[in-house]
C-alpha cells in the first residue's frame, strides 16, 4: 500500500469505524467480540485496499468482510462457550431504576436477535438497524434479493413469536414489541 492508499484507508477508518462497529456490535451481541470482529475485517480490507475495484464503496466490501468473519468465528469450536443465563448476577444499581424498561427492552431484543440464525440475523440487522435497502443487502451477503425477502420474512416471523411469547417487558404497548410486530427496530 502506498502513502495515498494509506491516507485513503485511514480516512475511511476514521469516516466509518463508528458505524461499522455498531454493525459488528449487532451480529455478536457483545462490545469486546463485534470490536474483534471489526478489526478482523478492517484488517482483511487493509491488504486488499490497492485491489479493491470500486474505491468509492470500499463500505460494501468491509460489511462483507463484518459477516463473513462473524460466520468463521461462529464455525469454531471454541467461539460461544459462554453461557447465556436470563438474569445478570449483579444487582441494579439504585440509578438504574429509572432506565429499566428500556434496559429489559434492550435485553429482550439481543436475545431474540440472538436466537435467529446468522443468515436472518445479519439481513435484520442491516435492513433495520443499518437502514440497507435489498439490493445492497444481497451484496454484502452474496445472496440474491428474493433470499434478502425470505429471509427477512422468516426472521420477522420468529421475532414476532418471541415476543408474542414474552413476558410483561414485550408486551404490544412496549416500544420493543411494537418494532419487532411491525418489522422496524432500533437500538440506541
Amino acid at each position: 500500500m502506498n502513502a495515498d492508499e494509506e491516507r485513503e484507508f485511514r480516512e475511511f477508518v476514521a469516516a466509518r469505524s463508528k458505524s461499522l462497529l455498531h454493525t459488528a456490535y449487532l451480529l455478536t451481541g457483545d462490545w469486546e467480540q463485534g470490536r474483534d470482529l471489526l478489526q478482523t475485517a478492517l484488517a482483511s480490507t487493509a491488504r486488499r485496499w490497492s485491489q479493491l475495484r470500486d474505491r468509492q464503496q470500499p463500505e460494501t466490501y468491509v460489511r462483507r468482510a463484518i459477516y463473513h468473519a462473524q460466520v468463521d468465528r461462529f464455525r469454531l469450536l471454541s467461539w460461544g462457550r459462554e453461557t447465556v443465563t436470563d438474569t445478570l448476577p449483579d444487582q441494579p444499581s439504585a440509578h438504574a431504576v429509572d432506565w429499566a424498561d428500556t434496559v429489559v427492552q434492550r435485553q429482550d431484543i439481543m436475545a431474540a436477535l440472538r436466537q435467529l440464525p446468522k443468515r436472518q440475523r445479519a439481513v435484520i440487522v442491516l435492513r433495520y438497524f443499518e437502514d440497507r435497502p435489498d439490493p445492497e443487502i444481497a451484496t454484502i451477503l452474496g445472496v440474491t434479493q428474493g433470499t434478502v425477502r425470505s429471509q427477512t420474512h422468516k426472521a420477522l416471523t420468529s421475532l414476532r413469536a418471541a415476543f408474542g411469547e414474552a413476558g410483561p417487558s414485550a408486551s404490544p404497548s412496549t416500544p420493543a414489541a411494537s418494532a419487532a410486530s411491525s418489522g422496524k427496530g432500533a437500538v440506541a
